[in-house]
């Protein structure tokens, strides 16, 4: 079940506002998101009491992105645990609710390995709901610390890339602290080459159709007082034609073996024009959204989203409140990937917590993946 409270967002930060965190009130335990899709014209929280809900809120994209999704679902895990009901179950709803984003599966699948194994160990299906929880816990606070990395790895790398310190970076979708347990992936490079005075100016492509873009970057950039401009999605290639784009950075969903990127459609677009213009084009995400067992980009299950999505704008405060404003004419047909895919020589980057790979080749990311597993020192190149 899902209760909806309205709240004020003040003056604070991006980073201060939870995008999701576990409760327990009297009454049970809950899980707590900041819903997304009524953002920036007002903050509500949604209130999950069950796994059911929590499907709905992420196939609302009312809790979105990559890394967050991977936390949301061992959190939901763990909900089904402490209040009871079949975690089988659920865990399976809960890897199925979005195919393309690995990290909702990985998420999924830690939390209920540690419900299993502390119930094969103790019988006690409370302690396995504690183990579920400890296992989500961890989870979300990696992810955080994973965000620091990412960030201190991606500001170098830009500074490698980059001449003259006066970086002007394009970005596509969200990417920020409402997509992870700290600050982001991609955004979370560019808010660290804006505290570092290097970021000259960040280019916010609106991200058609649900406009992630504007509805989300936007708000986390002005709230970090960053300096941006936002573009429609078609009016990138004149930036770069313009000479205006001197890097593009994106976050990704899966990340094949074979190094191709599954992001929110429309990034595929852009690494054809960065690589016609000689621009870099660079991929952050943990290294949770690799995934070994995809061998590559043909065979990612890419989202189909409703079609209406394209053929309705919807504002962010109507949401829920019973249809868009119709911009086709009735009985449309829309075509609506909620991703495409970048082969990995269109990819001059990517960046994890473990550092960057750079070309980007299965052998590189295979090889990452390995130190990281063994638990090896980080490198940042």
């Amino acid at each position: 079940m899902v209760d909806q409270q309205a709240r004020t967002g003040g003056d604070r930060r991006p980073t201060e506002i939870p995008a999701i965190r576990w409760e327990e009130p009297p009454e049970g335990p809950v899980l707590v998101l900041l819903d997304q899709t009524r953002l920036p014209a007002e903050e509500v929280e949604l209130v999950c009491t069950d796994a059911a809900a929590l499907v709905e809120a992420i196939r609302s994209l009312a809790v979105r992105g990559a890394p967050l999704l991977g936390i949301a679902g061992a959190y939901g895990v763990a909900l089904a645990a402490a209040r009871g009901f079949d975690v089988a179950e659920a865990a399976r709803s809960l890897e199925e609710a979005r195919p393309t984003a690995v990290n909702l599966s990985v998420g999924v699948r830690r939390a209920q390995a540690a419900h299993q194994a502390a119930l094969a160990r103790t019988g006690d299906p409370t302690a396995a709901a504690v183990a579920a929880l400890a296992a989500a816990r961890a989870l979300h606070q990696e992810d955080a610390e994973a965000s620091a990395r990412m960030a201190a790895h991606g500001l170098t790398l830009l500074d490698e890339l980059l001449s003259g310190g006066g970086h002007r970076i394009l970005t596509h979708c969200n990417t920020g602290s409402l997509v992870s347990g700290g600050e982001g992936t991609a955004f979370a490079v560019a808010l660290a080459a804006h505290r570092a005075g290097r970021l000259r100016r960040l280019w916010v492509d609106e991200t058609r159709p649900l406009l992630q873009g504007a509805r989300l970057t936007a708000y986390e950039a002005a709230r970090s007082g960053m300096g941006y401009t936002l573009l429609t999605d078609n009016a990138a290639g004149s930036l770069f034609a313009a000479g205006e784009v001197d890097a593009v950075l994106v976050g990704a969903d899966r990340i094949a073996a074979d190094g191709s990127v599954a992001n929110k459609v429309g990034s595929y677009p852009l690494a054809v024009l960065a690589r016609y213009h000689h621009v870099p084009f660079i991929v952050v995400a943990p290294l949770t959204t690799v995934d070994p067992n995809t061998p590559d980009g043909t065979s990612i299950e890419v989202e189909q989203r409703p079609g209406f999505e394209v053929t309705e704008v919807t504002a962010p405060q109507a949401a829920g409140a019973g249809g868009g404003i119709p911009v086709a004419p009735l009985g449309t047909q829309a075509y609506n990937p909620a991703f495409d895919v970048t082969p990995p020589e269109l990819v001059t980057a990517i960046v994890t917590e473990e550092g960057a790979v750079s070309p980007v080749t299965a052998e590189a990311l295979a090889e990452l993946c390995a130190r990281s597993a063994a638990g090896a020192p980080q490198s940042s190149g």
